[in-house]
């Protein structure tokens, strides 16, 4: 479903987390739906948490288009009571829904408005799952009304900062290749991976143990590769910079806050059930998480290794093949990252995938690409969803993808 469904501007609602708190202590069952992205998913994690320990029954949805899916009822059970309320939780927009998370007008990120929902529920979040989240949704721990939660996880020594790479895992050769907090000449190539790690006399199968200037050193390299990599974009070198001087995690799922955010950002888009097992500890969900983790970033890193891209004002477009719609939102934020000269990447499939045409964007900063893609999406009869600064769209086959980004050219034009 895509329609308009523009939120107005308005001014951020202080006692809306206690409203919503209310509300969803009051229904009978809670039906949350999330934005595909890896904030969205980590805040779903968190209010499940939450409805769980106040014995609350409930039921997690999570697409790219989640308002659409709350109007139209998306996957409904007759069994659910009539009263039931309906939650969006999303940075983009909430629709009609009964509840939103974070609230409009509201620009922190969901996992922080969900974690302040989680208190006024009497549930403490887990600090570490919502300051992942902050790091998914483009911020910096202790930012945009997070500082409180990283208060809390540095007081109960959940982080501690320290020299060297984000990465989820011990294991540092897979970890490198597979980062999408990263783009290097060793994206997506282990054995190029354990060749950096070799020249540099680190171990290739586990970070554990390795001292201070052993991990300053590696983040050193992994800098200037990436900034100097043959496709960077000037912003490469600023844009790496949150991949290092982690906040190691020693007793989270994943070894570090940045590694966590780029696993949680995986299934987000490949699944988001395992997420919320992660979030409930689940058995087994870690490794499971991890190999999703894994097999979706190959995919990603495959399909940006060689597009076909054009330069327009504004846009940087890039032309990839893949057979897997699922990475293209992964491939548009590490192109934004690191590869376009432009505020906004657009990345399309150079062929249909399951007779749709795909795309995905991403911008640094608000360029209201939600409200872009639906405009397109009613142009084509196709179907939108997304936030702010990261959104997808799927037309009919039929749609040439010049026709497509022409359409999204002009969109960005007239917001």
């Amino acid at each position: 479903m895509s329609d308009s469904r523009t939120n107005a501007a308005t001014a951020p609602d202080p006692d809306a987390a206690n409203r919503v708190a209310a509300a969803v202590a009051a229904a009978p069952f809670v039906r949350i739906f999330g934005h595909a992205d890896g904030d969205a998913l980590a805040a779903c994690g968190l209010l499940a948490v939450a409805l769980r320990d106040r014995e609350i029954p409930f039921r997690v949805h999570v697409s790219p288009d989640p308002a659409g899916d709350a109007v139209d009822g998306a996957e409904s059970d007759a069994s659910e009571p009539d009263d039931s309320q309906s939650l969006v939780v999303s940075r983009g927009q909430r629709g009609p829904a009964d509840l939103a998370v974070p609230a409009r007008g509201d620009r922190q990120s969901a996992s922080v408005a969900a974690a302040t929902v989680s208190r006024d529920l009497g549930v403490d979040p887990d600090p570490v799952l919502a300051l992942a989240g902050v790091i998914a949704a483009g911020g910096t721990p202790g930012g945009t009304g997070s500082d409180d939660l990283l208060a809390a996880a540095e007081s109960a020594t959940l982080v501690e900062r320290r020299p060297g790479v984000a990465v989820p895992t011990a294991d540092l050769a897979a970890d490198l290749a597979h980062s999408t907090r990263l783009d290097a000449p060793f994206s997506g190539d282990v054995d190029a991976a354990r060749d950096l790690l070799a020249d540099l006399a680190i171990p290739t199968d586990s970070d554990a143990g390795l001292d201070a200037e052993t991990h300053t050193q590696l983040a050193s390299a992994v800098a200037v590769a990436t900034a100097t990599a043959e496709p960077a974009a000037p912003q490469a070198a600023d844009s790496v910079e949150a991949a290092l001087r982690p906040y190691a995690t020693p007793t989270a799922p994943f070894a570090t806050l940045g590694g966590y955010a780029d696993v949680v950002s995986a299934l987000a888009r490949e699944a988001p059930g395992v997420a919320v097992s992660l979030a409930f500890g689940a058995p087994g969900a870690v490794s499971e998480a991890v190999d999703s983790w894994r097999d979706h970033t190959a995919a990603a890193h495959a399909a940006l290794d060689s597009p076909t891209t054009g330069r327009y004002d504004g846009v940087y477009v890039f032309r990839v093949e893949t057979d897997r719609p699922a990475v293209l939102p992964t491939v548009a934020r590490l192109a934004r990252a690191y590869r376009t000269p432009e505020p906004v990447a657009l990345v399309v499939t150079d062929e249909p995938v399951d007779d749709r045409r795909r795309a995905a964007l991403a911008a640094a900063e608000s360029h209201s690409l939600d409200d872009v893609t639906a405009t397109v999406a009613r142009e084509f009869d196709g179907d939108a969803g997304g936030t702010p600064t990261q959104a997808t769209l799927a037309v009919d086959d039929s749609v040439a993808d010049g026709e497509l980004i022409a359409a999204v050219r002009e969109a960005l034009d007239d917001d």
